[in-house]
């Protein structure tokens, strides 16, 4: 799951509908909380087991998978659970992604135009899943402040960097002032139409680290949809192999 960073000009303002004004900084480091935010589930290493619910008006399902991670270019997801669906597997190099399906014992190339394609069926998309991209190096940003704004949390809004592909317009986050704890974020198109909203809850310690444990995407434009993350396990820093990150790797029914 790869967020944002921000920088708002005027017009943008006027495109969101004059809803948001530019703030004071109240002495508040934007360069600290976003990277705070955007390395949250990060580090030099990690290993997650979670499971993802995928909610809509007329079926759901819940899949077990667990994830390997490297820095910010390499990542493994494999789904665990349901049996039908065990050995599905994601796997990002640098800037190449592979999925492979068991089934079918094939491996197939994502090309950079499928990133923002759903994964899985979910409403996370394939570059929310490995985090192509980063709040803190790919997106400028600035302390922002909104209708209803709440005095115990902070508003940011952040614009992609113009020579990146990144679909959004901007994305806005609001975290807590206290400790700097992503509550929710909205994703804008380019026209400033708000497309969906992720919500973040459940803080819990994993390895040491706070983070919320829960973070739920919703859709605006499809009625009824929801995609739940639980993490259920994290570690930070442990040694992986460097074999895991490798299309023979991919093809295991283990990660391991």
């Amino acid at each position: 799951m790869k967020t944002a960073q921000w920088l708002t000009l005027a017009t943008l303002f006027i495109a969101l509908g004059g809803n948001i004004r530019a703030q004071a900084a109240d002495d508040i480091d934007v360069d600290s909380v976003i990277h705070h935010i955007d390395q949250m589930y990060r580090s030099t290493s990690s290993i997650a087991e979670f499971e993802m619910e995928i909610v809509t008006p007329n079926w759901q399902r819940t899949m077990a998978m667990y994830a390997w991670s490297i820095g910010m270019d390499k990542t493994l997801i494999r789904i665990t659970a349901p049996k039908k669906d065990n050995g599905v597997a994601t796997l990002r190099l640098g800037n190449e992604m592979w999925n492979y399906l068991p089934k079918t014992n094939k491996v197939m190339k994502i090309p950079p135009s499928m990133m923002m394609s759903s994964w899985m069926g979910s409403d996370f998309t394939n570059d929310d899943l490995v985090k192509e991209f980063s709040l803190f190096e790919d997106f400028t940003y600035e302390v922002i402040t909104v209708e209803d704004a709440a005095d115990s949390l902070i508003y940011i809004n952040s614009i992609p960097r113009e020579d990146l592909p990144i679909v959004w317009g901007n994305i806005i986050t609001a975290a807590t002032r206290k400790d700097w704890m992503p509550v929710w974020q909205r994703y804008y198109d380019e026209d400033g139409k708000l497309m969906r909203v992720l919500q973040y809850s459940e803080i819990t310690t994993f390895d040491g680290r706070r983070l919320p444990a829960v973070m739920t995407m919703t859709p605006m434009s499809k009625e009824g949809h929801r995609t739940v993350i639980r993490y259920k396990q994290l570690e930070f820093d442990r040694e992986i192999p460097d074999d895991i990150f490798s299309l023979r790797n991919l093809r295991s029914q283990t990660g391991n």
